[in-house]
């Protein structure tokens, strides 16, 4: 048997009681550290975000309040576990979404795919967690294989919705994928600095603790940038956008020279190399990743473009999107998961994977050279339209995430031939250069002649 999934049934809908589990503030007394990282985090804002909130609220009208527990299992487990929700009043260690007396009371997975968040929980004065040979004086400690594994992730980042259709596949795309043979797990990129590998944190889990090599950060830092920005989490916002920017590499391909009139060829490739699941990942129908291209000769005057927004913030049509497109019971697309019976298509990037997207366009005969060619890789957490629907037009800007940019120019052939020039200086630059060193020759002769 795997030493990370138990023979037994989840916790159930109020099995145990909020009063077993403690407020994040107690803990914060000796973890303090840790208890500010995790605070303002996704995890700490799970059951308060506003978006999810308002997600929940269209799928329980939606469903006749068939999604609700469904739903809440991951937003506030302890609410679940303990009855309280669904319900008009929660605790407020209900309240406190994924906090640290509900993870380090998880005392095993029943496994992954038997449910939605098979989570087992043994509320009570044990403690478990990653460290070993851990002693505290305030409450028992117990070391725990699960919560070093991705298998503990893996309880809420693996999720189906009603009619089978496996929404979140984060888990299982990490599973079959080299990370997982490899044994890098969810926690080696998600609770390190190293964002796209392992790399120790050292220091004190507690307050006289002893220095270990290694300590796991609580960002839990993943790409929602829209969500802490709106909820003012400027330190998870800047942790989510560096994420973005270090998810993806991206190489761009352009002749060097090209003729007027003629029809160029541009290549750009994306990598997903820093990713150990799909990019974008989650509860992905609504996540957008698109290729953003802008071609402009010497004037700024554009020769072509795709990926670009319009007054709106919608993309404009025709663009490659890397999403997953979900299908409802007539086959037509739907943003709404919950009702969602197949999966239409996926066009999202697999760990280690490359995608290459061609372009084309005809250099105008009129163009003024050199012509820029600047590729953009830009995410952003859902439509705007989408979020003008459920919080009201120019409520929220959902932001634009620029993950990587590259630029080439392409010269005129004829120039390029003909010019004595130095390939990459204007005659502007050369002239200033002359005049530095006219300078410097003339102060060196001074001091000479002193």
């Amino acid at each position: 048997m795997s030493p990370v999934v138990f023979a037994a049934e989840p916790t159930s809908h109020g099995q145990v009681s909020s009063d077993q589990f403690k407020e994040s503030s107690r803990c914060s007394t000796c973890h303090g550290i840790t208890h500010s990282q995790w605070g303002g985090s996704m995890h700490s804002n799970a059951y308060i975000d506003p978006f999810y909130q308002k997600e929940y609220q269209v799928a329980s009208e939606d469903t006749n309040g068939k999604t609700d527990k469904y739903c809440l299992r991951c937003h506030t487990p302890i609410g679940v576990a303990s009855g309280e929700a669904p319900g008009e009043e929660l605790s407020d260690v209900s309240r406190e979404g994924v906090q640290c007396d509900f993870c380090h009371s998880v005392s095993g997975n029943a496994g992954i795919g038997t449910s939605n968040a098979p989570f087992i929980l043994s509320p009570g004065e044990i403690q478990r967690g990653p460290l070993k040979e851990s002693e505290s004086t305030y409450h028992d400690t117990k070391y725990s294989i699960l919560h070093t594994k991705s298998e503990f992730c893996g309880m809420c980042h693996y999720v189906k919705n009603s009619n089978g259709v496996l929404v979140d596949d984060t888990y299982k795309v990490w599973k079959n994928s080299s990370y997982s043979s490899e044994g890098t797990q969810c926690q080696d990129c998600h609770m390190s600095p190293g964002i796209t590998n392992f790399e120790p944190n050292p220091g004190r889990s507690a307050t006289g603790a002893p220095k270990r090599d290694h300590i796991s950060l609580h960002y839990f830092a993943g790409a929602n940038a829209f969500v802490t920005d709106i909820l003012d989490e400027e330190t998870h916002r800047k942790r989510a956008i560096e994420r973005l920017e270090k998810a993806a590499t991206m190489d761009l391909k352009s002749p060097v020279n090209a003729s007027k009139n003629e029809t160029v060829n541009v290549e750009v490739a994306i990598t997903n190399s820093g990713a150990g699941h799909k990019i974008p990942t989650g509860v992905s129908e609504i996540r957008q990743m698109w290729t953003q291209i802008s071609v402009t000769d010497g004037n700024g005057n554009r020769i072509y473009h795709t990926g670009l927004m319009d007054k709106q913030r919608n993309i404009e049509s025709g663009t490659n999107i890397f999403n997953m497109i979900l299908g409802n019971s007539k086959g037509e697309p739907t943003l709404k998961f919950w009702n969602a019976e197949t999966i239409l298509s996926d066009d999202r990037i697999p760990p280690e994977e490359t995608v290459i997207q061609k372009h084309n366009f005809s250099i105008p005969a009129d163009v003024e050279y050199p012509i820029t060619v600047n590729a953009k890789l830009q995410y952003r957490s859902a439509p705007q339209d989408v979020i003008d629907r459920l919080f009201g037009r120019g409520t929220h800007k959902v932001p634009v995430v620029t993950m990587n940019e590259k630029t080439s120019l392409i010269r005129d052939p004829n120039a390029s031939r003909g010019s004595s020039v130095t390939p990459g200086f204007g005659v502007d630059v050369l002239i200033l250069i002359f005049s530095i060193l006219v300078v410097i020759l003339y102060y060196r002769n001074h001091k000479k002649r002193e």
